[in-house]
């Protein structure tokens, strides 16, 4: 890495060596322009493209929010907020979201963050409740703007940005190059960056599976099993669907999860830590996992069912084959069902009988009663987990602390000993519940 680069601590801290040729051209683009408009495929880095020139703009001495993040989701809040917390700035992040603690979120934003990220529903919330100060608002993100529009919340979205009096720098980001742009974002002249032409076929490879019976579930196991263990997300159509393919593959031995948008938050948020932090290998999801999740680099992404547009498609093959790596996307079809017109001719991928169930997932999470608003920190759980729970370095993996709980990925070989070695033991001096973490799919005996 070239250390003349003033990014270098940042890029270190997200173990990444270089920015792509998108990421660089919007640092410039955005920094010299009052309004941009990035268009890039998902999984190509937008979310650094648009924080790193923020960074460059924000004043240390300004105590208010000066920027001002909206994201469709709470899964991609939660992602920005993410990767803002790995690049280690010294600027306050909050974020705001639906069915996170109001009372929370309100005694955060007393102590006013540079970045605040949120959902459309809650930030307009907020704002009526007056949390925080709109004027102080410099800089406006639109981040995934075309899923805001399908789903809807152009009044909220409206409301907010009519409240931001002194807007000065706006910034939309789209994965698709169809959008419209409505008045109510006034923007005036914006530079285009259209990235989404972007050629992956070298990274990314399309393959067809066919299945002999119209139940595609055997065909499904049996496609994993040849992955050779290593984790995959399952894209269909329908929330029971999810439900279904999961608990048909855990009843044949494969550790499955599932998720979608009609599970409790909570239910939500610990299937994604797990399958995160290596405790869940496989995630039968709908669209709702397509964008915007903050999980790891995926191999395999397949499709037990298409999705009725070409756009949904290339979202979901972005789970793989992002940035410079490479992936594979698995179309799962019945030998009679004809593919959609937007699919080009697919090498069929004939999936030999016989391979070996996937191991079964290295680490578990363990959960703590306890988080940032308990004053623990990371270091805090290593430090008790190494000498208490007399584990070893390596017998941790991600660890994960919210507001008043966190999560701790643990060797499972060593989770029934560490358990008992902290049985009775105090961390900060406190005692805190640490159990293994609630299960959200069905056990696999």
């Amino acid at each position: 890495m070239n250390t003349k680069d003033p990014h270098a601590a940042i890029l270190s801290n997200l173990g990444i060596d270089s920015l792509n040729e998108m990421q660089i051209a919007a640092q410039d683009t955005i920094i010299n322009n009052q309004d941009t408009i990035l268009l890039s495929p998902t999984g190509s880095g937008k979310t650094l493209a648009f924080l790193l020139p923020i960074l460059q703009l924000l004043d240390v001495a300004e105590k208010k929010v000066q920027c001002l993040v909206i994201a469709p989701s709470r899964e991609l809040a939660l992602q920005i907020e993410h990767v803002w917390k790995k690049m280690g700035t010294p600027f306050k992040v909050n974020v705001c979201y639906g069915g996170h603690s109001i009372d929370t979120e309100f005694n955060n934003l007393s102590n006013p963050p540079a970045l605040l990220v949120g959902t459309p529903g809650r930030l307009a919330d907020h704002l009526e409740r007056k949390s925080f100060d709109p004027s102080s608002i410099k800089i406006l993100v639109l981040d995934e703007f075309d899923k805001s529009l399908q789903l809807g919340f152009q009044e909220q979205m409206s409301s907010i940005i009519g409240q931001l009096p002194n807007l000065q720098k706006r910034v939309l980001l789209s994965a698709t190059s169809d959008v419209q742009i409505p008045d109510f974002i006034r923007m005036n002249s914006p530079a285009m960056l259209d990235h989404t032409q972007e050629e992956r076929t070298d990274s990314l490879s399309i393959k067809q599976v066919i299945s002999p019976e119209k139940d595609k579930i055997e065909s499904l196991f049996l496609l994993l099993c040849s992955f050779d263990s290593e984790p995959a997300l399952i894209f269909c159509n329908h929330r029971e669907v999810a439900e279904r393919i999961s608990d048909l593959l855990n009843a044949k031995g494969i550790h499955t999860g599932y998720y979608h948008g009609g599970m409790d938050q909570d239910d939500r948020e610990r299937v994604l830590i797990q399958f995160r932090n290596g405790s869940l290998n496989y995630l039968v999801t709908t669209d709702l996992a397509a964008r915007g999740l903050d999980i790891p680099e995926m191999k395999h992404v397949v499709h037990y069912h298409l999705p009725a547009k070409e756009s949904e498609f290339v979202h979901r093959n972005g789970r793989t084959a992002r940035m410079h790596a490479s992936g594979t996307a698995y179309v799962l079809s019945y030998k009679e069902d004809k593919l959609p017109d937007y699919m080009p001719p697919l090498e069929i991928l004939r999936v030999k009988d016989g391979n070996p169930l996937p191991k079964r997932p290295e680490f578990q999470t363990v959960y703590v009663s306890g988080g940032k608003k308990n004053k623990l920190n990371k270091s805090d759980m290593v430090g008790f987990f190494l000498q208490k729970g007399k584990l070893d370095k390596s017998d941790l993996g991600l660890i994960e602390v919210k507001d008043f709980i966190s999560f701790v990925a643990v060797r499972s070989l060593k989770v029934k000993a560490l358990l008992a070695n902290i049985k009775d033991e105090k961390m900060k001096g406190k005692k805190y519940k640490i159990e293994v973490a609630r299960n959200v799919v069905k056990k696999v005996d």
